[in-house]
């Protein structure tokens, strides 16, 4: 508890950084026109192809005996994939509304 507590002490304005941006991005969220939501979050999704890319770093970088790190490697790859895939998914079908019917 005293290593824990200590950490909180020697990096407490990093943490309080933290949470201020958590609350600047609620805020902000909060205020965009639910028009705009799902082409500005399906873009976002799409961001995540540098975690994907950062993933693939980590696991070539990581030691063959590392299972933690090629776990989470392969963990990261796979959701940030389903992530980039669904924003584009989210994306395609928000365009499609706005095509003219036949």
């Amino acid at each position: 508890m005293q290593t824990f507590l200590h950490w909180i002490e020697a990096n407490q304005s990093i943490l309080y950084i933290v949470i201020l941006m958590i609350f600047v991005g609620i805020e902000v969220i909060g205020r965009v026109p639910a028009v705009l939501h799902t082409p500005l979050m399906s873009g976002a999704n799409a961001i995540h192809g540098v975690v994907i890319i950062g993933a693939i770093i980590v696991m070539g970088q990581a030691a063959a005996d590392n299972y933690l790190a090629l776990a989470l490697g392969f963990l990261a790859v796979v959701l940030g994939t389903l992530n980039v895939v669904g924003g584009f998914v989210v994306t395609d079908r928000m365009l499609e509304m706005f095509k003219k019917k036949k």
